[in-house]
Formats: structure tokens, C-alpha cells, sequence
């Protein structure tokens, strides 16, 4: 696999992708995530996974602004490159870095060895993030399956 090969799309799918999730605090909405993740790949453990995306936010929170997270980790035992797409009914508080509440997240969990395209796409992420009007499609979906649409461009 080279590093040109991943992109944003090849990594998620509908069933990862969630529309108006309820979440109270940042620490639930990332063991609804780990739970989410760990139940369509059954060979990811829910708790190392919950562990390595908390373990992360504490060196520095994953909120870029504008209401966006991209909660990420390594994660040993993972064998391909995995995102979830998950907009919140409700903003929550995310410690991001204009101390603005977040209610769209993309996660992405890497195998542990795989530095260069964990850096591609955090790259390419908070570049699509960037583009206000995309986040505003996002959040108007009300459904997962409208949400998957518009994330892969349709």
C-alpha cells in the first residue's frame, strides 16, 4: 500500500457513519465511538481502543475548531486504516483549540506503524474540514445514510 493510496473515502463506511448521535460529554462520546469501532471490527478491543483515543486527548486536545474534532490514535492489533464520521445532536465542550463546542467529528484509527499515512490524512481531513460549506452539509444530514452520501462526494 503506498501513501498515496489511502484517502478519506476508501476509509469509511456506512457503517460508520452516525447522524445526530446524543452525547453529554466528550468522554461518552468517545466510548460511544470505541464501542461503534470495536462492534464492526471485532478483532479491535473496545476498552484499548477507548484507552488510546483518551490517552491522546490528554496530550493535547484533537478539537481543530469551528465545532470540529479528529479524535485519533495508533492502536497495536490494527491492520488497516479505519474512520468513522459522527455529527453530535448537541455541541459538546472539547477543550479544542478556539474553545468552541464540537458537534462534528471524523475519528481515525491507525495500525501503530503507520506514521506517514496517519500524517497524510489528518492532513487531508482539516484540509475537507476547512471548506465551511461542506461541515454545513454534514451537519444539516438526518440520517446516517445521507451523511455517508455527502461525506464520499455524492
Amino acid at each position: 500500500m503506498t501513501d498515496n493510496a489511502i484517502t478519506i473515502e476508501s476509509i469509511i463506511s456506512p457503517a460508520l457513519t452516525r447522524c445526530q448521535v446524543a452525547g453529554s460529554s466528550k468522554k461518552k462520546v468517545l466510548e460511544f465511538i470505541a464501542q461503534l469501532v470495536s462492534q464492526h471490527y471485532p478483532f479491535l478491543d473496545e476498552n484499548a481502543l477507548f484507552t488510546n483515543l483518551i490517552c491522546r486527548e490528554r496530550l493535547g486536545s484533537t478539537g481543530i475548531g469551528q465545532g470540529i474534532a479528529i479524535p485519533h490514535c495508533r492502536l497495536e492489533n490494527c491492520d488497516r486504516v479505519i474512520g468513522a464520521l459522527i455529527t453530535l445532536k448537541e455541541k459538546i465542550p472539547f477543550d479544542a483549540i478556539d474553545n468552541e463546542p464540537v458537534d462534528l467529528l471524523f475519528v481515525l484509527i491507525v495500525p501503530q506503524e503507520a506514521t506517514s499515512e496517519h500524517l497524510d490524512l489528518l492532513s487531508q481531513l482539516a484540509q475537507k474540514f476547512n471548506d465551511r460549506s461542506y461541515c454545513e452539509e454534514l451537519r444539516n444530514c438526518e440520517d446516517d445514510q445521507n451523511l455517508f452520501s455527502i461525506a464520499m462526494g455524492n
